[in-house]
């Protein structure tokens, strides 16, 4: 029987623009505003729900598998951090 292992990640961070507080996501399931997530790094480790996105500097209520969003995020994350659903 295997042991309690890490959850999967949904997602991982493409890009962060630090001056918007924005990161770029790109997930591996659907993702909707609402979602609670957390974003874990080297350096990174905070929990946080989804308030808003955008696709194409539109916003959206959500994400599908394999696109990339923007998502406002209350605190730094960076390229490579994995994002899991909270």
């Amino acid at each position: 029987m295997p042991k309690n292992s890490e959850p999967k990640p949904i997602g991982v961070i493409t890009h962060y623009y630090g001056h918007l507080g924005v990161a770029i996501a790109k997930f591996s399931k659907a993702v909707s505003v609402g979602a609670r997530l957390r974003f874990k790094g080297a350096t990174t480790d905070f929990e946080e729900e989804v308030n808003s996105m955008q696709y194409d500097h539109k916003p959206v209520q959500s994400a599908k598998k394999g696109q990339e969003v923007g998502i406002k995020v209350g605190d730094k994350v960076r390229e490579g951090d994995e994002i899991f659903e909270a």
